[in-house]
């Protein structure tokens, strides 16, 4: 889980960061992104894809990451996702999280001129778009393959529940807290029933 990082350092990159999202799929909430750059790298808890580990899993692991890394979020609601299209709402994430990470480097550990040739971003995916002027590379199933990617698919992963936990509470009638957003077919249901929320995505097919 640690060959693309070591593949990185090998090559002279000081500052490996790990890029994953949640939320590309539903129909309803943002898309979360998170940008992980390991301070340690032993963990008790489970890390890897956080599809594969349950909600107590993924809480436990969360705390543990927030520990051992830097981290870096970015959110992209519906409104910019019907503006820009979902991939490119995710890159914009995914940017605003590396951003909000360089941001929470301690200023003697960094030098502003070094960074550009210092840091490496491993993102999962297929492709990736942004401004920021470092190297990257992307990994097709990446949080299966690299620990920073899967710290970060993590956090992103969590950070979305607790948003989507929230909006339960203020559309009840949706169930967020259960589906949080995918188009499940109580979810489809309850769209049929009471029509669109604010935070819905008016781009996204809706009816069954």
């Amino acid at each position: 889980m640690f060959r693309f990082e070591n593949q990185a350092r090998r090559k002279g990159f000081r500052l490996i960061i790990g890029i994953d999202e949640a939320g590309r799929g539903p129909l309803a909430g943002p898309v979360v992104a998170s940008a992980i750059c390991l301070k340690r790298r032993k963990f008790r808890s489970k890390i890897c894809d956080s599809k594969k580990i349950n909600s107590r899993q993924r809480e436990k692991a969360f705390h543990e990451i927030l520990q051992n890394a830097y981290v870096g979020i970015g959110i992209m609601n519906e409104s910019v996702i019907d503006a820009e299209n979902i991939l490119k709402a995710t890159f914009h994430a995914m940017t605003q999280a590396v951003h909000r990470l360089i941001a929470r480097f301690p200023l003697d550990a960094i030098k502003e001129q070094d960074l550009n040739r210092d840091v490496c971003l491993l993102v999962d995916g297929n492709s990736f778009k942004t401004d920021l002027p470092y190297s990257y590379q992307t990994i097709v199933g990446g949080d299966d393959l690299s620990t920073s990617i899967a710290c970060a698919s993590i956090v992103a992963k969590v950070t979305r529940d607790r948003i989507l936990n929230i909006y339960d509470r203020v559309f009840p009638q949706y169930g967020f807290k259960q589906h949080k957003g995918y188009p499940t077919k109580a979810h489809r249901a309850a769209i049929q029933t009471h029509g669109l929320s604010i935070i819905h995505r008016r781009t996204f097919r809706h009816t069954l």
